[in-house]
């Protein structure tokens, strides 16, 4: 059974960080690429880093390029979004996300929240 358990969100103050996981289970952790998308209220979801199988490749949503960084754990089977330089506009659910034989399995996401 494949299962994304994100974790390391919470409240913030402008400026500050916060160190998101995502522990995956389930399948191969090493062959599949991973995804952080947020999705801030009244608002779709959207995709922010992404990483591939081997860690040696990322993107990022031009509005946190600089700020947040996307790493992986093969060993460990988690993924991290280490975000720092956090705005109030950050202010989302993040959820992590790969993609299986072409299907999307998500997790059930964790509240970040950057207010002062």
């Amino acid at each position: 059974q494949v299962q994304l358990v994100e974790s390391g969100g919470g409240l913030v103050q402008p400026g500050g960080s916060l160190r998101l996981s995502c522990a995956a289970s389930g399948f191969t952790f090493s062959w599949y690429a991973m995804y952080w998308y947020r999705q801030a209220p009244g608002k779709g979801r959207e995709l922010v880093a992404s990483i591939s199988s081997t860690g040696s490749s990322t993107n990022y949503l031009y509005s946190v390029k600089g700020r947040f960084t996307s790493s992986r754990d093969n060993a460990k089977n988690t993924a991290y979004l280490q975000m720092n330089s956090l705005l109030p506009e950050d202010t989302a659910v993040y959820y992590c996300k790969t993609n299986l034989n072409s299907l999307p399995y998500w997790g059930q996401g964790t509240q970040v929240t950057v207010s002062s």
